[in-house]
């Protein structure tokens, strides 16, 4: 059987599989469903300084083949992390990333500073890409002055390696993803979700209480693992890809088209065993085709000339 480990911005995991924040809580809800220490890593819901009560209901609408969430970062703030998500973190033998976002570039920089002093994480995702956040979030990824900027500052705040997720709701995901490098990202993780929204017809109204949201599930995946592509040949460090991964086949074609590790989300909804079964699919994929270790389809995409 070949080897699914991976080495994704100085984290050592035992499969190229984590979970996509937001979609996940801190691990203790899925803990009675599933090993979560089968996982590679654990990204955590986005933590902000102070508690967030999120967005109006409706919050969540399905869609053909997706759906669409307006949740807005609802969380309960950091020091309530530290105190009470970080030690069952703590116990469990996975790294855990814990996401981060802020409506300042202080506020990334105090996090940073904050989480970084906590022995039992070991990476930070910086969420620049929130399409749901009311100030902050998306702005700070759709512009490449303001995401180098906040990178340089939360870097030099933080001890531990800094992943930057990315929006795909901008013009040049690549000139992002490479002022983002420039700036000293030790990794990035892309695409969250795409801005969307949907009608109901008989009343006339949203079906969204902040009327629009991010769109997530299979219907995005054609444009993850295509933007995956694009900014995997411009950028030198690692990507985790996500978009739509419900199965093993769909989490290689992102490693084949140059993602070190995949996150899985939308489909933790559908089949909370999903990631393990995406696990187990990858080795039988290796062994069926005699592939020593993962790392060898990392860009491994072939296009006739």
């Amino acid at each position: 059987m070949g080897s699914l480990e991976v080495d994704i911005a100085g984290l050592k995991m035992k499969n190229p599989v984590t979970t996509a924040s937001g979609t996940y809580g801190s691990g203790k809800e899925y803990s009675d469903l599933i090993d979560i220490n089968r996982l590679g890593a654990i990204c955590v819901k986005t933590v902000t300084l102070k508690p967030m009560s999120g967005n109006p209901p409706p919050r969540l609408w399905e869609t053909p083949s997706g759906m669409l969430n307006s949740i807005g970062l609802q969380n309960d703030g950091v020091e309530a992390f530290i105190d009470n998500d970080l030690p069952f973190l703590s116990k469990q033998d996975i790294p855990v990333i814990v996401s981060i976002a802020g409506t300042s570039i202080d506020d990334f920089s105090r996090l940073a500073k904050m989480l970084s002093a906590q022995s039992d994480i070991d990476a930070l995702e910086l969420n620049i890409s929130c399409p749901n956040a009311k100030v902050g979030g998306m702005i700070f990824g759709s512009d490449e002055k303001l995401a180098a900027e906040v990178v340089s500052k939360t870097k030099m705040a933080s001890t531990k390696p800094l992943i930057v997720k990315l929006t795909p709701n901008t013009g040049d995901i690549s000139a992002i993803a490479r002022a983002c490098e420039r700036a000293g990202a030790d990794g990035l993780s892309l695409i969250n979700t795409v801005y969307g929204m949907s009608v109901e017809v008989d009343t006339l109204k949203p079906r969204l209480g902040s009327i629009v949201g991010g769109l997530s599930g299979p219907a995005i995946k054609p444009i993850a693992v295509r933007m995956v592509w694009e900014v995997a040949k411009v950028v030198n460090i690692p990507i985790i890809g996500m978009g739509g991964i419900l199965t093993a086949e769909d989490a290689l074609e992102f490693i084949i088209a140059g993602a070190s590790g995949v996150a899985v989300g939308t489909a933790n909804f559908i089949d909370p065993q999903a990631p393990i079964k995406i696990i187990d699919g990858m080795n039988k994929f290796l062994e069926k085709h005699g592939v020593s270790s993962i790392q060898d389809l990392v860009g491994a995409l072939k296009i006739d000339s």
